[in-house]
């Protein structure tokens, strides 16, 4: 059986910072630069911007979109799953993740964040407005990789 990439979920708000943006732009660069596939909501905000690193560094990019429409991705997304769920497919995103990078986010990303931990999948965290047991936060983007990739050895 052939070795299958690692799969990074990205998660955050469908709007942010430009703070916000700039770190996920950092995070989905230095994903792909690892030779991992970048797995997102694939909307707006921190989705579209960590997209956006990736498809700069020749990553792949998938985007699980709550909507019925593949026209709703955004144009960074390189595989669109529609799946019309909502927010219930963040279930999907939380399964489909070896390991998931918040940056900040809303109610949404705290939702994706329960789902991961309750099935065992650890989450590291920029900018986290919650203080959630075994979250690991981390300082910077570049930190954050580093720490999903070492989560992954453990």
């Amino acid at each position: 059986m052939p070795d299958r990439k690692i799969q990074i979920g990205v998660i955050g708000a469908g709007s942010c910072t430009k703070n916000q943006a700039d770190a996920a732009f950092l995070i989905g660069r230095e994903i792909a630069r690892r030779d991992a596939v970048l797995v997102c909501g694939g909307l707006g905000g921190v989705m579209e911007a960590a997209c956006r690193g990736a498809k700069d560094a020749g990553g792949i990019t998938v985007g699980l979109l709550p909507t019925s429409r593949k026209g709703d991705a955004n144009p960074y997304v390189d595989i669109i799953v529609v799946t019309n769920m909502g927010h219930a497919r963040n279930a999907i995103i939380a399964h489909s993740s070896d390991v998931l990078i918040a940056v900040g986010g809303e109610y949404g990303t705290l939702s994706e964040i329960a789902l991961s931990l309750k099935i065992g999948k650890p989450v590291i965290s920029l900018e986290n407005r919650w203080d959630i047991k075994d979250v690991i936060t981390v300082p910077g983007p570049e930190n954050a990789v580093e720490t999903a990739f070492r989560s992954l050895q453990q």
